[in-house]
């Protein structure tokens, strides 16, 4: 029997093989949260688009307020919206607002209170206020024409913010990835549907497709098909006429008599890329192609079907749709001594917490069976355990991946 591929090879030959996707689609700003930049982004207006003041205060010449205790008459307001469309000669001030333009006369904001005001509504300086102070001057942010936001970027609150700020209402990013989701088995039904007495509830697609969406896909969720190969040829064949990116199977990739993917994936054309993973919960995954199509078959258990999806599915989304590498992986400290593992890369359900220091602090579940879907629910991470670890005392060192922020 040929060796059990390491989780790190796995994982490179399946990015390796991916190919990033170069469709792309323009979509408003509301929708373009996390989304790819497919192209440059140049301003379409000089921002801001006349000198303003930075601050409320009174908009004067500096030769007037060079002396401490300065007294100007008061000729007129300048508000956001509203310029100042009088005159004002020396010896005079417009009241002024933060964003309001800046009268053509003036070349330094005084603050409001470094003025005091006088009976007669006139003012008096009380500061000696710098010349050109809290002014913002045109084209102080980006010029017209100005390519401020790069092909690749993430949009992101800021990045929108700009973008609006540009005057586009639109943006055009490279398209989400297409990610089909294939369970199978007999024994499956769906949520929601009174299960018969050999069956049981298909809860793995609602978690894999989470996270898939999660990590920037549209998902397509195929059903349910029974274990027989002409059905799941069918619906193979079916999923490859949908523009797919992806084909994700749930379930039927190990080696029992009804475990029919492999050879029906076989059969449709897909190259083998790797089969059966060293690490547990997960050793089944399998990895292939169908032409253009990356192909990934989820073990059936619950648990193997999520773990392989965070450390599997949610990279090669992100490199499908061109999206930045992201770990979850954190340094820790067990809580309790760990026994010796064995050969294949154990990720172990723990409780995790924060130390007074901030530092992560892992205590395993006790009860790791790969259907306990409760247990996954409620641990905040996986405790890593490489191949042949050693047994380690509790305070010792180690590698955690986070499924949910710990408590304090």
């Amino acid at each position: 029997m040929a060796a059990l591929l390491p989780v790190e090879d796995a994982l490179h030959r399946l990015l390796l093989s991916a190919r990033p996707i170069r469709r792309t689609e323009t979509v408003r700003l509301q929708e373009a949260d996390g989304r790819v930049l497919a192209e440059d982004v140049a301003a379409r207006l000089t921002q801001p688009p006349f000198d303003n003041s930075a601050m409320d205060g009174y908009a004067v010449r500096h030769a007037d307020i060079a002396a401490l205790g300065a007294i100007l008459r008061v000729a007129g307001l300048s508000s956001a919206g509203h310029a100042f469309e009088g005159t004002a000669g020396p010896g005079e001030a417009v009241r002024i607002f933060t964003g309001a333009p800046l009268p053509a006369f003036a070349d330094t904001v005084l603050l409001q209170e470094d003025a005091e005001v006088l009976e007669d509504g006139r003012i008096r300086t009380t500061f000696l206020t710098p010349k050109g102070r809290h002014i913002r001057p045109r084209g102080q942010d980006f010029a017209e024409g100005e390519i401020v936001l790069k092909a690749g970027d993430v949009l992101d609150a800021g990045r929108l913010t700009v973008a609006a700020a540009m005057n586009h209402a639109e943006l055009t990013v490279r398209a989400r990835p297409r990610i089909a989701l294939l369970a199978t088995g007999d024994e499956l039904v769906p949520a929601g549907t009174p299960p018969g007495a050999s069956q049981i509830i298909a809860s793995n697609t609602y978690g894999v497709a989470a996270l898939a969406r999660a990590a920037g896909a549209e998902v397509i969720d195929l059903g349910i098909v029974a274990d027989d190969k002409e059905a799941m040829l069918a619906a193979v064949r079916h999923a490859l006429t949908l523009g797919i990116d992806a084909l994700v199977t749930l379930g039927g990739a190990s080696v029992g008599d009804f475990d029919l993917v492999k050879p029906v994936l076989g059969a449709a054309g897909m190259e083998l890329d790797f089969w059966r993973i060293a690490m547990r919960p997960g050793k089944p995954l399998m990895v292939g192609r169908l032409g253009a199509v990356q192909v990934i078959g989820l073990p059936g258990n619950p648990v193997s079907s999520l773990v392989c999806s965070h450390l599997f599915l949610v990279p090669l989304v992100r490199r499908l749709a061109h999206l930045p590498a992201k770990s979850l992986e954190h340094p820790a400290i067990t809580a309790v001594p760990l026994k010796e593992n064995d050969h294949r890369q154990d990720y172990v359900r723990a409780r995790i917490t924060r130390g007074p220091a901030g530092e992560l602090r892992v205590t395993p579940l006790e009860k790791q069976d790969s259907s306990m879907m409760k247990a996954f629910a409620t641990a905040e991470g996986l405790l890593i355990r490489p191949p042949h670890a050693p047994a380690a005392p509790a305070g010792a060192a180690c590698t955690v991946l986070l499924l949910r922020e710990p408590s304090a």
